[in-house]
């Protein structure tokens, strides 16, 4: 069929419809929804069997919907109703949960349902259940809707439905999402945060100063007077509850007057006038303040709170907040490695290889790179380049940083590398995965491996070294110029990556485990002595300094060069610059 995708963006859910969907022979076209007439005009140029809205964020124009056939991917149940649906299914500690397609009608949300698929829910943050449950049950629901409309079978209105638990809800606001510290317990102040998080966070306020909250995680062992910051380690603070503690990992500082918004700050000239500079990290000035790690955003505040470091530094300490851990089972090692969005700043990745470093001196053979759930690696960190006094610096900084820690895993000699891809992946952070002997990814992830869309960067972390080996000359410059999100499967058929495992995460994580074992096991000592011999082999036709050092001259010009295409980018992506075209490579009607 010809599916036009009407969206707000190309989120993750919209990639993975946009890959699973082509990848069954559908011909799929993509539209920003930017305005009704641009809409109208997508239309009119594809001319599509069925229009498909995986992230909508207004209703679809009724010249659209009465003409064609709309569906509507909704995070909620049957019956469910509103813009805040999983916000509010979190908050509530509802137990069960699940995506609804449905049609497009006058009302929003209540047209009648094509499909629908369900989960359990789990204590999470809502980016993340977005990431994982609801992008699992959209892809089954949307695929069973289009197997019954090519069926020509008709949709099921809500009102003959029966056991319809879902209701009508309303946004919800600030006055819903308030956390009172010397009442609410650790469990209510985590899923007031987890409700919002990635957007809007919990409207509050640090060392007396308004902010939104984001990236909670509990502490079972600090203890303080409730809403008492009681302790820093590394980007987090610890805040006290009445029966407990959480740490807050990020945090977003508020402009003036508008702690209680749920929106995104208006833009520059706005009439309010909340667009005059409020905030100077490091010396630099801001119309809009964006997410930063919490001790950065109060680096001042914070200097005088104590730290409080972990007992075993990398060894796993499952009850309280880690960004960086170790565990071992047998002759393997798993280094997990859980970056907010898998973005990787300068620290952050100097501190993961010298986590890695102390791996590979651990009585191991086989050391996995585990990343996060959410997340292997999606590279450099944008959003602390942008709030250095000098992001041209920082940028190099961090290109270095990360490169450090490819080459750290590519000069392993004691062990054999694997780097086990539980959640997507984009630009240098496919490639750093590169680095390792072998790449595992779970079925179901979403990989975005080039990195053009920000601005024509050049990229690093060795792909030109890595690459070609894998997928030839040809295949290298296709990747590079593609531009579009690769599935797993389609990783291994063109040789990027080794296999292709189990979907479910619990499942991936033992075959994971078993995989790594029988590597440690027979025939060990001849894979690394073949490893050895080629990297040897590799050193003396073209040392891994050379490699690096083209990259970098490219990388330079990037960060230092006449043409600020990638500065321009970064502070789009960084600002949440809303959309004013769609680009080319999605739009495949326009020409």
């Amino acid at each position: 069929m010809r599916i036009l995708f009407l969206t707000h963006g190309f989120n993750s859910l919209t990639q993975r419809l946009f890959a699973e969907l082509t990848a069954l022979g559908h011909e799929v076209s993509v539209e920003f929804d930017i305005a009704d007439s641009v809409s109208e005009e997508a239309v009119a140029l594809f001319q599509p069997d069925l229009v498909l809205a995986p992230f909508l964020k207004r209703a679809i124009p009724e010249s659209i919907w009465r003409q064609h056939v709309c569906l509507i991917v909704h995070p909620g149940i049957v019956g469910d109703r509103g813009p805040s649906a999983l916000d509010w299914a979190i908050q509530e500690g509802e137990a069960e949960w699940g995506v609804t397609v449905l049609q497009a009608e006058a009302e929003m949300d209540a047209g009648p349902v094509w499909a629908t698929a369900g989960f359990p829910m789990r204590r999470a943050k809502k980016a993340s259940l977005y990431r994982q449950e609801v992008t699992e049950a959209a892809v089954r629901a949307v695929k069973e809707a289009l197997a019954r409309f090519g069926r020509g079978e008709k949709p099921t209105s809500l009102a003959i439905l029966p056991d319809v638990r879902g209701c009508p809800r309303p946004v919800m606001r600030q006055a819903d999402r308030a956390i009172d510290w010397r009442r609410d317990d650790t469990a209510t102040i985590l899923r007031k945060i987890d409700a919002a998080d990635g957007f809007p966070g919990v409207a509050d306020s640090l060392f007396g100063q308004p902010c939104h909250l984001h990236d909670a995680w509990p502490e079972a062992r600090l203890r303080g007077a409730p809403g008492e910051i009681v302790a820093r380690r590394e980007t987090a603070l610890c805040r006290a509850t009445v029966d407990g503690a959480v740490w807050i990992g990020h945090v977003r500082r508020s402009l003036a007057n508008s702690a209680s918004a749920d929106n995104a700050p208006a833009q520059a000239g706005s009439p309010d006038g909340r667009s005059e500079t409020r905030w100077t990290p490091a010396g630099r000035h801001f119309l809009y303040p964006f997410k930063l790690p919490a001790t950065l955003a109060f680096a001042a505040e914070s200097a005088s709170i104590p730290e409080a470091p972990l007992a075993g530094r990398f060894t796993a300490d499952h009850v309280t907040w880690q960004d960086i851990r170790y565990e071992e089972a047998g002759a393997v090692g798993f280094l997990h490695f859980d970056f907010l969005n898998g973005a990787m700043g300068t620290r952050q990745c100097q501190r993961l290889t010298e986590a890695f470093r102390w791996a590979s001196t651990r009585p191991t053979r086989v050391l996995v790179l585990m990343g996060g759930g959410d997340f292997w690696s999606n590279g450099i960190h944008l959003n602390l380049i942008e709030a250095a006094e000098s992001p041209a610096d920082e940028s190099w900084a961090n290109i270095n940083a990360i490169d450090d820690l490819a080459e750290a895993i590519l000069r392993c000699e004691s062990h054999l590398t694997v780097a086990a891809l539980a959640g997507n992946a984009g630009a240098g952070g496919c490639f750093l995965a590169r680095a390792c002997d072998a790449v595992w990814a779970r079925d179901g992830v979403i990989l975005n491996p080039h990195y053009r869309n920000m601005g024509n960067l050049h990229g690093s972390e060795f792909w030109t070294y890595l690459l070609p080996p894998r997928v030839g000359t040809d295949g290298a410059a296709a990747i590079m110029r593609h531009r579009l999100p690769l599935t797993a499967a389609e990783a291994v058929r063109i040789g990027f990556h080794d296999a292709v495992l189990a979907g479910d995460t619990a499942a991936f994580r033992v075959d994971v485990a078993r995989r790594a074992a029988a590597m440690a096991g027979e025939g060990f000592t001849q894979r690394i002595e073949d490893k050895r011999a080629r990297r040897a082999c590799d050193e003396v036709e073209k040392p891994l300094s050379a490699w690096r050092a083209e990259e970098l001259a490219e990388m330079r010009r990037n960060f230092y060069g006449f043409d600020p295409s990638y500065h321009v980018a970064r502070w789009h992506f960084v600002a949440r610059s809303p959309h004013s075209w769609t680009p080319r490579h999605l739009a495949r009607h326009r020409p």
